[in-house]
């Protein structure tokens, strides 16, 4: 399968987990297109300001991974700064937020992994 950037699907979340702006995904895959149990695979753009709220994540694994931008995340409780190239990852019963505190738009990619069977 190919998919072109033209056929991924933008969404813009206002206030997401209860954070701050509007948080925009684009679709890279989406849950159907996969066969695995990925339930989220986007590139997410985080505008200055704009953050998405502390929140625990239960029987799935999400994953952070910084392109540009400077982002500040929450892991576990302990504030961290993240770069390009760096990772989150927030596993089962764990929490994590993350949020843009620079002048420039933070874009990472967002994985989500999730401990069910995937359907066949």
């Amino acid at each position: 399968m190919i998919k072109r950037k033209s056929a991924m699907r933008r969404e813009a979340t206002k206030n997401m987990r209860a954070g701050d702006g509007v948080i925009v995904n684009d679709h890279i895959l989406e849950k159907d297109e996969m066969q695995t149990n990925c339930r989220l695979f986007t590139r997410m753009t985080i505008e200055p300001g704009a953050s998405i709220g502390y929140h625990a994540h239960a029987e799935e694994e999400d994953i952070y991974y910084i392109l540009s931008g400077i982002a500040t995340v929450c892991d576990n409780g302990e504030t961290r700064t993240l770069y390009p190239g760096e990772v989150i990852f927030t596993g089962d019963g764990d929490s994590h937020s993350i949020a843009n505190k620079g002048e420039v738009p933070v874009e990472l990619i967002d994985v989500i992994l999730t401990y069910a069977t995937p359907a066949k």
